[in-house]
């Protein structure tokens, strides 16, 4: 028996099932625990929520006479669900506000699974679900936001946020590939639990600042097929998920691993999952190398033969654009700046931060130009070292970056 009580019931050695509300508002990523440390329970308190789920045959129940509980059902497939709130399309700098909480909620969350898996327990892939819907979510409401956002970590970092960035990257191609919202949240939860397997990869070799060894590298070659034994022994993954895991390093010319798949033989998924870890691989700083340009990123994506399904990579520059957001590129005009943001209508007309002049190699007062609405065109990209500047995500993220 289920009951929905208000959190000034909730005491120590009840188990908790749910929390009602905003995922963002819930003060842990997931529940289904037995509340033991008072610490934990203050959190509750103290945080806006205001009924939780109980799971009486678990742990405690509400004391007869005392209390009576707001709500009773059989199980937990028989908890309502939450209301569903249409996502309306949002504002660039408003979605980065929100997007930052759920990136950082995310990493959370995906550090907490790996260290379960490390320590042996049984992963439970659906207790994600509601951060995957709140990525979905964001991407509904400004698709560059959070995809942007999750690219800024730091070297150390890299792992946990590489998976909340694969899993936007899958929902936003999904998307684009005209999937429907179930699929597509399938696919979002598939990116998340991609690298899952890299929990079962060794910190020093993962972490190592320079170039792996051969044996390093076959050790961490292992770590699709890891993932896919961690999910099969868990609970909540669906097929989706098993595939990605185990085939997102594939190759349509079959030279990819573990199993040397080929273009007729890999999944749509798969391919998906493909592209999206290689994207956020290579536009990140990993502790033996800086980032490339986003732009940069994808003219090399483009030219690598036998890698990519050509349509889904085709799909997924259209999801990102041609110069993605945070992309450095050179004005007609001689300027350089940022991009900001997309245009739906043209990949080549996005908005730009503009901040350095080439023609006086120096700062300028920074502007924002939409060049759908501008007689400028981009002339191409440039590399922010060329011309010394530094702190380039500062111009289209601010304090975020």
């Amino acid at each position: 028996m289920l009951k929905k009580i208000p959190v000034d019931q909730l005491c120590l050695g009840m188990h908790l099932q749910a929390f009602c509300g905003a995922w963002l508002d819930h003060p842990f990523w997931r529940t289904r625990f037995v509340l033991s440390d008072p610490a934990d329970l203050a959190l509750i308190r103290d945080s806006i929520v205001r009924e939780v789920w109980i799971d009486a045959a678990k742990g405690l129940d509400i004391e007869a006479g005392l209390a009576q509980p707001v709500e009773t059902v059989e199980s937990a497939a028989a908890i309502p669900p939450e209301a569903p709130v249409i996502q309306s399309r949002a504002a660039f700098s408003d979605e980065l506000k929100r997007a930052s909480k759920i990136v950082t909620l995310g990493k959370e969350a995906v550090a907490s699974m790996f260290q379960e898996a490390r320590m042996g327990k049984a992963i439970e892939a659906d207790a994600a679900a509601p951060l995957v819907e709140e990525i979905s979510n964001s991407i509904l409401r400004n698709p560059g936001a959070l995809i942007s956002l999750a690219r800024l970590r730091t070297a150390d970092d890299y792992t946990f946020m590489h998976s909340v960035a694969v899993c936007a990257l899958m929902i936003a191609l999904a998307r684009q590939l005209g999937l429907d919202e179930p699929a597509t949240r399938a696919a979002g939860m598939a990116g998340l639990l991609h690298d899952l397997g890299k929990a079962m990869i060794p910190l020093e070799v993962l972490n190592k600042p320079g170039k792996l060894t051969d044996e390093e590298f076959t050790l961490v070659k292992t770590h699709p097929e890891e993932g896919h034994k961690l999910l099969l022994a868990g609970s909540g993954s669906s097929d989706m998920s098993q595939d990605v895991c185990l085939h997102h390093h594939e190759k349509i010319d079959g030279s990819g691993y573990p199993k040397g798949l080929n273009g007729q033989t890999i999944s749509l998924y798969a391919k998906m999952g493909a592209v999206c870890d290689v994207y956020d691989a290579i536009t990140s700083n990993r502790p033996y190398k800086a980032g490339w340009d986003p732009a940069e990123s994808i003219k090399r994506m483009a030219e690598w033969q036998g890698h990519f399904d050509p349509v889904v990579f085709q799909a997924f520059v259209k999801s990102l654009g041609i110069y993605p957001i945070g992309s450095l590129v050179r004005l007609e005009s001689g300027k350089l700046g940022v991009v900001t943001e997309q245009n739906e209508q043209s990949l080549l007309k996005p908005r730009v931060r503009v901040f350095f002049s080439t023609r006086s190699q120096a700062y300028i007062r920074p502007e924002t130009i939409d060049l759908a609405r501008s007689a400028e065109k981009i002339a191409g990209r440039e590399d922010a070292a060329k011309w010394g500047i530094k702190d380039m995500d500062l111009y289209w993220a601010g304090d975020k970056a």
